[in-house]
């Protein structure tokens, strides 16, 4: 029996020595995201933490005024318009482009002519520029000359101020939100649709199913972890939503005329950014920042929670 325990003893130090090594190789790979992590998130953290409890105004040194920022945030009517709109532009934006970038995934996950060239054009713009964007949106939507009005008025219906009336301001930048990043989302549906086995439409086929059951049946149960890759970036994305918004809705680059008429369009971000970089209150700006964090990571958690319900992964 000692024999025994002599062979063992050495197995398991040679493990733990080649298990060492191997940790030692893999802290050396993901040393400069450390590295990045520590000098330029940590530190950065940390600090807007202090400062959320603290007046500072980045020309004089912070002052701990306690949990003031927060108090203050609880009273603010400007703070809850952009926490509204906030939740409001998510809820319209994440069902719409989910949905849209998946009808568009399986549309040119067919065998069709030029499918490279509709995938691309799809793709075009998720790399232009939110100020290319304007340009083009203001094509559209120019009150006086803009495509949309000119259609509304040949059918006989008054033109529209997209983006100074309060009732369509976020359900129009919703929709040029959606425009410039399906095609993001619909790369990495069309991987999605790519990894499911084709022997199992055939399957689905023999048994007498349809198009519609197979996408049922088949198509959405195995993509349903793709799904949820998407909603979860979707979402976070869209609470940090500022450069659309600050582009389309500010006068001549004027940050603090940006958030549409009585703020109809102003988000957390936005209001983050004003608060800090327009009007110097860097301390209460932190102070939005951590309440945004701490909203994120719940509503994150709440969909990892709810992901063993509906997300299917195949073993």
């Amino acid at each position: 029996m000692p024999k025994l325990v002599d062979r063992v003893k050495p197995l398991k130090n040679r493990k733990r020595k080649k298990l060492s090594a191997e940790g030692r190789w893999g802290f050396l790979m993901v040393s400069p995201y450390l590295i990045q992590f520590v000098v330029f998130l940590s530190f950065p953290l940390a600090a807007s933490l202090y400062f959320s409890f603290s007046k500072y105004d980045m020309l004089n040194a912070p002052k701990w005024i306690g949990v003031e920022n927060y108090t203050t945030l609880i009273q603010d009517p400007v703070f809850h318009k952009a926490l509204w709109n906030t939740f409001y532009f998510t809820i319209l934006f994440v069902p719409a482009q989910t949905i849209l970038a998946l009808v568009l995934a399986v549309a040119l996950n067919q065998s069709l002519k030029g499918l490279k060239f509709f995938r691309i054009a799809h793709f075009i713009p998720v790399i232009c520029s939110w100020t290319v964007v304007l340009y083009v949106a203001d094509a559209i939507l120019n009150p006086r000359f803009g495509l949309a009005n000119t259609i509304l008025v040949k059918l006989g219906n008054n033109p529209q101020a997209w983006l100074s009336d309060e009732a369509l301001i976020i359900p129009v930048l919703v929709a040029v939100a959606v425009w410039k990043g399906v095609g993001y989302m619909m790369i990495i549906f069309l991987a999605g649709l790519q990894n499911v086995p084709e022997d199992l439409y055939e399957a689905a086929e023999i048994e007498g199913a349809g198009v519609w059951k197979k996408f049922r049946h088949v198509t959405v149960p195995l993509i349903s972890g793709t799904t949820f890759l998407v909603l979860v970036l979707t979402t976070i994305t869209t609470f940090q939503s500022f450069e659309q918004i600050y582009v389309m809705t500010s006068h001549l680059g004027d940050v603090t005329s940006a958030g549409g008429p009585n703020n109809a369009s102003m988000v957390l971000m936005l209001y983050l950014f004003q608060q800090g970089f327009s009007f110097l209150k860097m301390g209460y700006a932190s102070a939005i920042a951590w309440v945004l964090f701490i909203i994120l990571f719940g509503i994150t958690m709440i969909q990892l929670k709810l992901q063993k319900k509906w997300v299917y992964y195949e073993k």
